[in-house]
């Protein structure tokens, strides 16, 4: 394909095609009318595909989106740029970013020349030429408004790329020397304690426990750096589940024990589900040690399992204090600390950030339900359809 060829699509607000403008590189095959925008996209970059949909919503276009997409099991980059168009989506796509954008202005440009012609037409019939007159200036600065928004979101858009960019280098730059300070106090903790004192032992279990805090915080930046990026690819494979929950129980045992938490798995046999597994386990292990964290000493935190409706639903149930309304509107927005753990446990504010995040790209959603004094509940919901027959998220 040319890299001077491109495709223009004509969406509603959801980004659900209503027809094809211009099709140049031949993508009208793959396409029906009512077909959302964003099935075409590859795995891994669904998300991405509706960041871009919301994107155009929220502020009036975006520019220069590279979106893997596949057409019948064919992967293939592509350049998207949308705009609204009234209260229509129009999205060109091509192969060089550039030429993306300047096919998506000469489809605006032709789409306002025929609105004008049309003014024109009510101009030499209307009664009330000031009115018109005042409507066309007014809407002449709007479109020059929406131009400079345009041109001040691109500005933005890069800027942020720029800073997902530099935050993923430092967090990899950090990682190194956090994992040689981490392995080397753990070795000192392991010394006969009378060798160092009492004093020097405590300094060591403090040099562990901030470098072992630290090295989490980088690993979540490196994470959340990926998903603003678009780069938080999933491995699906099937995956069997009453096993896998036994394994993450297993990992969080060693975290349970400290606190006498007794940790409980209701799970009966099902089919084995597509999803990432190491993802999946990172989702886990935040919803179990959260629960852990937040659970009194002695208290029992339950893992259940079931399936309903054509869904898996994975739920994490505590009998800690509980979570306020207040506390509940912030808890998947960055950095929401909120309060310590039960024992004065620190967290990172990014973990249920993360966990959303690939939830969603998997396809599913999360909520929780909590009363002040009672406990919380997480619920995980995935489809049990295979990944080419999902429709997307929640």
């Amino acid at each position: 394909m040319s890299e001077r060829r491109g495709t223009a699509l004509h969406c509603d607000p959801h980004g659900n095609l209503l027809r094809v403008v211009n099709d140049d590189l031949g993508l009208a095959d793959f396409l029906k009318p009512g077909m959302p925008f964003a099935r075409l996209a590859a795995r891994g970059n669904l998300d991405k595909a509706l960041s871009f949909l919301v994107e155009i919503n929220q502020n009036g276009a975006a520019f220069d989106w590279e979106i893997n997409i596949d057409l019948s099991g064919e992967l293939k980059t592509l350049h998207f740029t949308g705009g609204k168009l009234g209260e229509d989506l129009l999205i060109v796509a091509a192969e060089n970013g550039q030429f993306a954008v300047r096919l998506f202005e000469e489809m605006m440009r032709i789409s306002n020349e025929q609105t004008n012609a049309l003014r024109a037409a009510l101009k030499d019939t209307s009664r009330d030429r000031e009115l018109f007159d005042e409507v066309s200036r007014l809407n002449n600065e709007l479109v020059a408004m929406q131009r400079e928004l345009a041109k001040k979101n691109a500005e933005l858009e890069l800027l942020n790329r720029e800073k997902n960019r530099f935050l993923g280098m430092a967090a990899h730059d950090l990682r190194n020397p956090l994992n040689a300070i981490l392995a080397y106090s753990e070795v000192l903790k392991e010394e006969d304690p009378t060798s160092l004192g009492a004093e020097y032992q405590e300094a060591v279990d403090l040099i562990y426990h901030s470098s072992e805090f630290m090295l989490n915080l980088v690993e979540d930046l490196l994470d959340v750096s990926k998903i603003e990026a678009g780069t938080l690819n999933l491995e699906l494979a099937p995956l069997d589940l009453k096993p896998f929950l036994e394994r993450c129980l297993a990992l969080n045992r060693v975290l349970a024990g400290r606190k006498e938490i007794r940790l409980r798995l209701e799970a009966p046999a099902l089919p084995p589900v597509w999803l990432d597994e190491a993802r999946m386990t990172q989702v886990l292990n935040n919803l179990i040690s959260n629960a852990i964290k937040f659970s009194p000493r002695g208290a029992e935190v339950v893992i259940r399992l079931e399936q309903a409706d054509g869904q898996i639903l994975i739920s994490v149930q505590d009998r800690g204090a509980g979570i306020s309304p207040e506390e509940q509107a912030n808890l998947f927005k960055p950095f929401q600390r909120g309060k310590k753990g039960s024992e004065g446990e620190k967290s990172t504010g990014l973990g249920l950030v993360i966990t959303k995040r690939v939830v969603e790209s998997h396809g599913g959603k999360i909520w929780l339900e909590s009363r002040v004094g009672e406990g919380t509940t997480f619920t995980v919901a995935l489809p049990t359809a295979p990944p080419g027959e999902r429709s997307g998220p929640g």
